[in-house]
């Protein structure tokens, strides 16, 4: 069964004005869905064909194949991690293990901004729940992902310049300000307690 785009979990224009519906339709309508597009042509008619995108990210490790699948997750896992009218704070739980890891949710802020902010070239930061159950902020580049570690993804942002270009230029620390404003902690949460 070929893998499809997701649809979105709001409408194209929701997260204005933080992130435009001109960032949406080329970042998700062509970037998100060419790396679909892509996949399905590079496991058409092969084993990989039956199997999950994350089982294709898992199985593969490197090179074209890897690289497409685990952009459509990364993609995928992105959208639902934000949100319009979202941002603020998390709840008890997962503000209770941010402030053991990183002392207050203000520090937890700040070390992921600058982690973001020093992700050389094209990737993701993350936050993660590591398998002892703290917290913690990693970088991956271009399309490695968190999902392939032994960390669970809780959080990511992009910081592909094609995430923030149109609305922001080449202004990284603008974007990620305003990607603050659209956190979906809702859905972090979610990861964080499963």
């Amino acid at each position: 069964m070929p893998i499809v785009l997701p649809n979105l979990p709001y409408a194209i224009n929701a997260l204005e004005p933080h992130m435009s519906k001109e960032t949406l339709e080329y970042h998700y309508g062509k970037h998100h869905q060419a790396y679909v597009d892509n996949l399905n042509k590079l496991i058409a008619n092969s084993p990989l064909e039956s199997l999950s995108l994350e089982e294709i990210a898992n199985q593969e490790k490197e090179g074209p194949i890897f690289n497409n699948a685990a952009q459509v997750w990364n993609h995928s896992f992105f959208w639902n991690c934000l949100a319009p009218d979202a941002g603020g704070l998390p709840e008890v739980e997962l503000m209770t293990a941010i402030k053991e890891t990183f002392g207050s949710f203000d520090d937890f802020q700040k070390q992921f901004t600058q982690k973001a902010l020093g992700n050389f070239g094209s990737g993701w930061t993350w936050l993660v729940k590591k398998k002892d159950g703290g917290l913690d902020i990693i970088n991956t580049s271009n399309a490695n992902t968190a999902l392939t570690t032994a960390n669970k993804p809780l959080l990511t942002c992009d910081v592909w310049e094609h995430a923030y270009y149109i609305d922001y230029r080449n202004a990284r620390p603008k974007y990620l300000d305003a990607f603050w404003s659209l956190v979906n902690w809702k859905f972090v949460e979610k990861n964080f307690t499963s």
